[in-house]
Protein backbone atom coordinates (compact mmCIF):
# COMPACT_ATOMS: atom_id res chain seq x y z
CA UNK A 1 0.00 0.00 0.00
CA UNK A 2 1.39 3.42 -0.93
CA UNK A 3 1.70 6.14 1.65
CA UNK A 4 -0.99 8.85 1.53
CA UNK A 5 0.12 11.62 -0.83
CA UNK A 6 -1.26 15.13 -0.92
CA UNK A 7 -2.74 16.41 -4.19
CA UNK A 8 0.35 18.56 -4.67
CA UNK A 9 2.64 15.55 -4.14
CA UNK A 10 0.59 13.54 -6.62
CA UNK A 11 0.94 16.31 -9.20
CA UNK A 12 4.69 16.51 -8.65
CA UNK A 13 4.93 12.72 -8.96
CA UNK A 14 2.98 12.81 -12.24
CA UNK A 15 5.49 15.38 -13.56
CA UNK A 16 8.36 13.16 -12.44
CA UNK A 17 6.79 10.17 -14.16
CA UNK A 18 6.81 12.06 -17.47
CA UNK A 19 10.47 12.88 -17.00
CA UNK A 20 11.38 9.30 -16.10
CA UNK A 21 9.38 7.98 -19.07
CA UNK A 22 11.35 10.24 -21.40
CA UNK A 23 14.62 9.02 -19.90
CA UNK A 24 13.46 5.44 -20.53
CA UNK A 25 12.85 6.11 -24.22
CA UNK A 26 9.12 6.80 -24.28
CA UNK A 27 7.87 9.75 -26.29
CA UNK A 28 4.74 10.43 -24.25
CA UNK A 29 2.78 9.30 -21.21
CA UNK A 30 -0.83 10.01 -20.28
CA UNK A 31 -2.86 9.11 -17.21
CA UNK A 32 -6.52 8.10 -17.17
CA UNK A 33 -9.04 6.67 -14.75
CA UNK A 34 -10.68 3.28 -15.32
CA UNK A 35 -13.81 4.50 -17.09
CA UNK A 36 -13.38 3.66 -20.79
CA UNK A 37 -16.74 5.16 -21.71
CA UNK A 38 -18.28 4.03 -25.01
CA UNK A 39 -15.40 1.68 -25.83
CA UNK A 40 -16.91 -1.27 -23.95
CA UNK A 41 -20.11 -1.13 -26.04
CA UNK A 42 -18.07 -0.71 -29.23
CA UNK A 43 -16.01 -3.82 -28.42
CA UNK A 44 -19.17 -5.87 -27.85
CA UNK A 45 -20.69 -4.66 -31.12
CA UNK A 46 -17.48 -5.62 -32.96
CA UNK A 47 -17.47 -9.08 -31.38
CA UNK A 48 -21.16 -9.61 -32.09
CA UNK A 49 -20.49 -8.91 -35.77
CA UNK A 50 -17.86 -11.68 -35.79
CA UNK A 51 -15.18 -9.29 -37.01
CA UNK A 52 -12.60 -10.91 -34.73
CA UNK A 53 -12.57 -14.09 -36.84
CA UNK A 54 -10.61 -16.88 -35.15
CA UNK A 55 -9.16 -14.55 -32.51
CA UNK A 56 -11.21 -16.22 -29.77
CA UNK A 57 -9.10 -14.54 -27.10
CA UNK A 58 -10.78 -11.22 -27.97
CA UNK A 59 -14.08 -12.61 -26.64
CA UNK A 60 -12.61 -14.17 -23.51
CA UNK A 61 -12.31 -12.55 -20.07
CA UNK A 62 -15.83 -11.07 -20.18
CA UNK A 63 -15.82 -7.40 -19.26
CA UNK A 64 -12.23 -7.39 -17.97
CA UNK A 65 -10.89 -6.09 -21.29
CA UNK A 66 -12.88 -2.88 -20.95
CA UNK A 67 -12.77 -2.63 -17.15
CA UNK A 68 -9.21 -2.32 -15.80
CA UNK A 69 -10.40 -2.56 -12.20
CA UNK A 70 -11.76 -6.05 -12.89
CA UNK A 71 -8.59 -7.27 -14.60
CA UNK A 72 -6.41 -5.98 -11.75
CA UNK A 73 -8.51 -5.41 -8.61
CA UNK A 74 -7.77 -2.13 -6.90
CA UNK A 75 -6.74 -0.34 -10.10
CA UNK A 76 -7.91 3.27 -10.20
CA UNK A 77 -5.47 4.73 -12.75
CA UNK A 78 -3.86 3.56 -15.97
CA UNK A 79 -0.66 5.04 -17.35
CA UNK A 80 -0.58 4.86 -21.16
CA UNK A 81 2.79 5.26 -22.85
CA UNK A 82 3.91 5.35 -26.46
CA UNK A 83 7.28 4.64 -28.10
CA UNK A 84 8.16 5.39 -31.73
CA UNK A 85 9.32 2.38 -33.77
CA UNK A 86 9.72 3.43 -37.41
CA UNK A 87 13.32 3.05 -38.55
CA UNK A 88 14.70 5.55 -41.03
CA UNK A 89 15.07 4.76 -44.74
CA UNK A 90 13.25 1.41 -44.85
CA UNK A 91 11.56 2.59 -48.09
CA UNK A 92 8.23 0.82 -47.58
CA UNK A 93 6.59 2.18 -50.73
CA UNK A 94 9.50 1.05 -52.89
CA UNK A 95 9.43 -2.45 -51.44
CA UNK A 96 5.66 -2.71 -51.89
CA UNK A 97 6.06 -1.69 -55.51
CA UNK A 98 8.70 -4.39 -56.14
CA UNK A 99 6.59 -7.54 -56.46
CA UNK A 100 9.63 -9.84 -56.32
CA UNK A 101 10.47 -8.53 -52.82
CA UNK A 102 8.88 -9.40 -49.48
CA UNK A 103 7.01 -6.71 -47.60
CA UNK A 104 7.16 -7.11 -43.81
CA UNK A 105 5.25 -4.74 -41.55
CA UNK A 106 7.72 -2.12 -40.31
CA UNK A 107 6.97 -2.69 -36.65
CA UNK A 108 8.61 -6.12 -36.75
CA UNK A 109 11.82 -5.51 -38.68
CA UNK A 110 13.83 -5.17 -35.48
CA UNK A 111 13.82 -7.04 -32.19
CA UNK A 112 10.53 -8.04 -30.58
CA UNK A 113 9.14 -4.94 -28.91
CA UNK A 114 7.29 -6.83 -26.16
CA UNK A 115 10.35 -7.57 -24.04
CA UNK A 116 12.00 -4.17 -24.53
CA UNK A 117 8.92 -2.15 -23.63
CA UNK A 118 7.86 -4.43 -20.78
CA UNK A 119 11.33 -4.07 -19.23
CA UNK A 120 11.16 -0.27 -19.50
CA UNK A 121 7.66 -0.21 -18.02
CA UNK A 122 8.86 -2.35 -15.11
CA UNK A 123 11.72 0.09 -14.52
CA UNK A 124 9.29 3.00 -14.54
CA UNK A 125 6.91 1.22 -12.15
CA UNK A 126 9.81 0.54 -9.78
CA UNK A 127 10.75 4.22 -9.69
CA UNK A 128 7.14 5.21 -9.01
CA UNK A 129 6.84 2.64 -6.23
CA UNK A 130 10.01 3.89 -4.58
CA UNK A 131 8.95 7.54 -4.83
CA UNK A 132 5.38 6.88 -3.67
CA UNK A 133 6.46 4.58 -0.86
CA UNK A 134 4.54 1.57 -2.12
CA UNK A 135 1.50 0.81 -4.23
CA UNK A 136 0.60 -1.88 -6.73
CA UNK A 137 1.69 -1.81 -10.39
CA UNK A 138 1.13 -4.14 -13.35
CA UNK A 139 2.72 -3.52 -16.74
CA UNK A 140 1.21 -4.73 -20.02
CA UNK A 141 2.38 -4.79 -23.64
CA UNK A 142 -0.09 -6.78 -25.77
CA UNK A 143 0.09 -9.37 -22.99
CA UNK A 144 -3.35 -9.23 -21.39
CA UNK A 145 -6.95 -8.28 -22.19
CA UNK A 146 -6.34 -4.53 -22.39
CA UNK A 147 -8.06 -2.09 -24.76
CA UNK A 148 -4.80 -0.24 -25.30
CA UNK A 149 -6.05 2.21 -27.93
CA UNK A 150 -9.12 3.06 -25.89
CA UNK A 151 -6.92 3.62 -22.83
CA UNK A 152 -4.55 5.79 -24.85
CA UNK A 153 -7.39 7.90 -26.23
CA UNK A 154 -8.80 8.38 -22.74
CA UNK A 155 -5.30 9.33 -21.52
CA UNK A 156 -5.01 12.02 -24.21
CA UNK A 157 -2.34 10.36 -26.36
CA UNK A 158 -4.36 10.71 -29.56
CA UNK A 159 -7.56 9.59 -31.23
CA UNK A 160 -8.65 6.28 -32.70
CA UNK A 161 -8.76 7.01 -36.42
CA UNK A 162 -10.95 5.72 -39.21
CA UNK A 163 -8.35 2.98 -39.71
CA UNK A 164 -8.88 1.95 -36.04
CA UNK A 165 -5.27 2.85 -35.16
CA UNK A 166 -4.31 5.46 -32.58
CA UNK A 167 -3.20 8.67 -34.30
CA UNK A 168 -1.25 11.42 -32.58
CA UNK A 169 -1.32 14.93 -34.07
CA UNK A 170 2.43 15.37 -33.49
CA UNK A 171 3.63 11.84 -34.24
CA UNK A 172 1.25 10.05 -36.59
CA UNK A 173 0.74 6.36 -35.76
CA UNK A 174 4.10 4.59 -36.09
CA UNK A 175 4.44 3.83 -32.36
CA UNK A 176 3.91 1.05 -29.82
CA UNK A 177 1.68 1.37 -26.76
CA UNK A 178 2.17 0.01 -23.26
CA UNK A 179 0.28 0.38 -19.98
CA UNK A 180 0.82 0.40 -16.24
CA UNK A 181 -2.19 -0.34 -14.02
CA UNK A 182 -1.91 1.13 -10.54
CA UNK A 183 -3.89 1.81 -7.36
CA UNK A 184 -2.13 5.16 -6.96
CA UNK A 185 -4.70 8.00 -7.45
CA UNK A 186 -2.59 10.19 -9.72
CA UNK A 187 -4.13 13.26 -11.38
CA UNK A 188 -5.64 12.31 -14.75
CA UNK A 189 -5.02 13.95 -18.12
CA UNK A 190 -7.72 15.34 -20.36
CA UNK A 191 -9.04 12.69 -22.74
CA UNK A 192 -8.93 13.14 -26.50
CA UNK A 193 -12.49 13.94 -27.56
CA UNK A 194 -11.99 15.18 -31.11
CA UNK A 195 -11.05 12.86 -33.98
CA UNK A 196 -9.01 14.80 -36.51
CA UNK A 197 -9.54 12.55 -39.52
CA UNK A 198 -11.98 15.06 -40.98
CA UNK A 199 -13.36 14.07 -44.38
CA UNK A 200 -10.26 12.03 -45.28
CA UNK A 201 -11.02 8.43 -46.29
CA UNK A 202 -7.64 7.53 -47.82
CA UNK A 203 -7.10 4.55 -45.49
CA UNK A 204 -10.54 3.12 -46.22
CA UNK A 205 -10.12 3.45 -49.97
CA UNK A 206 -6.56 2.11 -50.18
CA UNK A 207 -7.03 -1.06 -48.10
CA UNK A 208 -5.95 -3.88 -50.46
CA UNK A 209 -8.63 -6.32 -49.25
CA UNK A 210 -11.38 -3.76 -48.57
CA UNK A 211 -11.37 -4.79 -44.91
CA UNK A 212 -13.15 -1.65 -43.68
CA UNK A 213 -16.93 -1.78 -43.68
CA UNK A 214 -16.90 1.93 -42.94
CA UNK A 215 -15.00 4.48 -40.83
CA UNK A 216 -13.78 2.99 -37.52
CA UNK A 217 -15.12 -0.44 -38.53
CA UNK A 218 -12.53 -3.08 -39.40
CA UNK A 219 -13.46 -6.64 -40.33
CA UNK A 220 -10.30 -8.41 -39.17
CA UNK A 221 -11.22 -11.49 -41.21
CA UNK A 222 -10.26 -9.58 -44.36
CA UNK A 223 -7.31 -7.66 -42.87
CA UNK A 224 -3.90 -8.72 -44.20
CA UNK A 225 -2.32 -8.42 -40.76
CA UNK A 226 -4.89 -10.91 -39.42
CA UNK A 227 -4.57 -13.24 -42.42
CA UNK A 228 -0.76 -13.41 -42.35
CA UNK A 229 -0.21 -13.35 -38.56
CA UNK A 230 -3.25 -14.36 -36.51
CA UNK A 231 -5.00 -16.74 -38.91
CA UNK A 232 -3.68 -20.29 -38.63
CA UNK A 233 -5.46 -22.03 -41.48
CA UNK A 234 -5.90 -21.68 -45.21
CA UNK A 235 -6.11 -18.15 -46.60
CA UNK A 236 -9.30 -17.54 -48.59
CA UNK A 237 -8.38 -18.06 -52.28
CA UNK A 238 -10.41 -14.97 -53.19
CA UNK A 239 -8.20 -12.83 -50.93
CA UNK A 240 -4.82 -14.32 -51.90
CA UNK A 241 -4.26 -12.19 -55.02
CA UNK A 242 -5.01 -9.09 -52.95
CA UNK A 243 -2.16 -9.79 -50.50
CA UNK A 244 0.41 -8.88 -53.13
CA UNK A 245 3.90 -9.29 -51.67
CA UNK A 246 2.87 -8.68 -48.03
CA UNK A 247 4.11 -11.70 -46.08
CA UNK A 248 3.83 -10.47 -42.49
CA UNK A 249 1.35 -7.75 -41.67
CA UNK A 250 0.33 -4.70 -43.67
CA UNK A 251 1.05 -0.98 -43.28
CA UNK A 252 -1.01 0.45 -46.14
CA UNK A 253 -3.48 2.35 -43.97
CA UNK A 254 -0.54 4.00 -42.16
CA UNK A 255 1.46 4.69 -45.30
CA UNK A 256 -1.41 6.69 -46.79
CA UNK A 257 -2.40 8.52 -43.60
CA UNK A 258 -1.54 12.24 -43.94
CA UNK A 259 -0.83 12.53 -40.21
CA UNK A 260 2.21 10.30 -40.62
CA UNK A 261 4.11 13.15 -42.24
CA UNK A 262 4.74 14.13 -38.61
CA UNK A 263 6.09 10.69 -37.61
CA UNK A 264 9.56 10.67 -36.09
CA UNK A 265 12.24 8.04 -36.73
CA UNK A 266 12.98 5.87 -33.73
CA UNK A 267 16.18 6.28 -31.76
CA UNK A 268 16.02 2.72 -30.41
CA UNK A 269 18.80 0.52 -31.74
CA UNK A 270 16.72 -2.60 -31.12
CA UNK A 271 14.08 -1.40 -33.57
CA UNK A 272 16.54 -1.12 -36.47
CA UNK A 273 16.03 -3.72 -39.26
CA UNK A 274 17.90 -7.01 -38.90
CA UNK A 275 18.98 -9.70 -41.37
CA UNK A 276 18.19 -7.41 -44.32
CA UNK A 277 14.49 -8.18 -43.92
CA UNK A 278 13.52 -4.64 -44.92
CA UNK A 279 14.48 -5.37 -48.53
CA UNK A 280 14.58 -9.15 -49.06
CA UNK A 281 13.77 -11.24 -52.12
CA UNK A 282 10.73 -13.52 -51.86
CA UNK A 283 12.55 -16.48 -53.41
CA UNK A 284 15.48 -16.21 -50.99
CA UNK A 285 13.17 -16.21 -47.95
CA UNK A 286 11.06 -19.07 -49.33
CA UNK A 287 14.15 -21.26 -49.65
CA UNK A 288 15.17 -20.84 -46.01
CA UNK A 289 15.08 -24.17 -44.19
CA UNK A 290 13.53 -24.24 -40.74
CA UNK A 291 16.82 -23.84 -38.87
CA UNK A 292 17.62 -20.74 -40.93
CA UNK A 293 14.14 -19.35 -40.24
CA UNK A 294 14.62 -19.88 -36.51
CA UNK A 295 18.08 -18.34 -36.55
CA UNK A 296 17.08 -15.30 -38.60
CA UNK A 297 13.94 -14.63 -36.55
CA UNK A 298 15.46 -15.15 -33.11
CA UNK A 299 14.29 -12.31 -30.87
CA UNK A 300 11.80 -11.18 -33.53
CA UNK A 301 8.01 -11.02 -33.43
CA UNK A 302 8.02 -12.81 -36.79
CA UNK A 303 8.91 -16.11 -35.15
CA UNK A 304 5.50 -16.35 -33.49
CA UNK A 305 3.83 -17.46 -36.75
CA UNK A 306 6.21 -20.42 -37.10
CA UNK A 307 7.90 -21.89 -40.15
CA UNK A 308 4.77 -23.43 -41.65
CA UNK A 309 2.80 -20.18 -41.84
CA UNK A 310 5.95 -18.35 -42.97
CA UNK A 311 6.05 -20.64 -46.01
CA UNK A 312 2.28 -20.35 -46.49
CA UNK A 313 2.51 -16.55 -46.66
CA UNK A 314 5.52 -16.63 -48.96
CA UNK A 315 3.82 -19.11 -51.30
CA UNK A 316 0.93 -16.67 -51.71
CA UNK A 317 3.32 -13.79 -52.39
CA UNK A 318 5.21 -15.90 -54.95
CA UNK A 319 1.90 -16.70 -56.61
CA UNK A 320 1.44 -12.94 -57.00
CA UNK A 321 5.01 -12.31 -58.22
CA UNK A 322 5.98 -12.01 -61.89
CA UNK A 323 6.55 -15.41 -63.50
CA UNK A 324 10.20 -16.35 -63.69
CA UNK A 325 12.33 -19.46 -63.62
CA UNK A 326 13.54 -18.61 -60.12
CA UNK A 327 9.97 -18.27 -58.83
CA UNK A 328 8.62 -21.46 -60.37
CA UNK A 329 11.73 -23.46 -59.42
CA UNK A 330 11.41 -22.36 -55.78
CA UNK A 331 7.73 -23.27 -55.70
CA UNK A 332 8.37 -26.66 -57.32
CA UNK A 333 10.98 -27.37 -54.65
CA UNK A 334 8.26 -27.07 -51.98
CA UNK A 335 5.57 -28.92 -53.95
CA UNK A 336 5.85 -32.04 -51.78
CA UNK A 337 6.44 -30.23 -48.49
CA UNK A 338 5.20 -32.29 -45.51
CA UNK A 339 2.64 -29.69 -44.45
CA UNK A 340 -0.71 -29.91 -46.22
CA UNK A 341 -1.25 -26.20 -45.54
CA UNK A 342 1.97 -25.29 -47.35
CA UNK A 343 1.29 -27.70 -50.23
CA UNK A 344 -2.14 -26.18 -50.79
CA UNK A 345 -0.78 -22.65 -51.14
CA UNK A 346 2.18 -23.79 -53.24
CA UNK A 347 -0.20 -25.57 -55.64
CA UNK A 348 -2.28 -22.40 -55.93
CA UNK A 349 0.84 -20.32 -56.63
CA UNK A 350 2.07 -22.77 -59.29
CA UNK A 351 -1.32 -22.70 -60.97
CA UNK A 352 -1.05 -18.89 -61.10
CA UNK A 353 2.18 -19.35 -63.09
CA UNK A 354 0.65 -21.94 -65.39
CA UNK A 355 2.46 -24.89 -63.83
Amino acid sequence: MSQQLTSQEEKLLADQIRQWATELGFQQVGITDVDLGEHEAYLQKWLDAGYHGSMDYMARHGSKRARPQELVPGTCRVLSLRMDYLAQDTQPLEVLAASDKAYISRYTLGRDYHKLIRKRLAQLAKRIEEQAGGGHYRAFVDSAPVLERAVAERAGLGWIGKNTLLINADAGSWFFLGEIYTDLPLPVDAPQHIKHCGTCTACLELCPTDAFNGPFELDARKCISYLTIEHKGSIDPALRPLLGNRIFGCDDCQLVCPWNKFAQATGEGDFQPRHELADAQLVALFLWDESTFLAKTEGSAIRRIGYERWLRNLAVALGNAPTSEAVTSALLERREFPSELVREHVAWALQRHGC
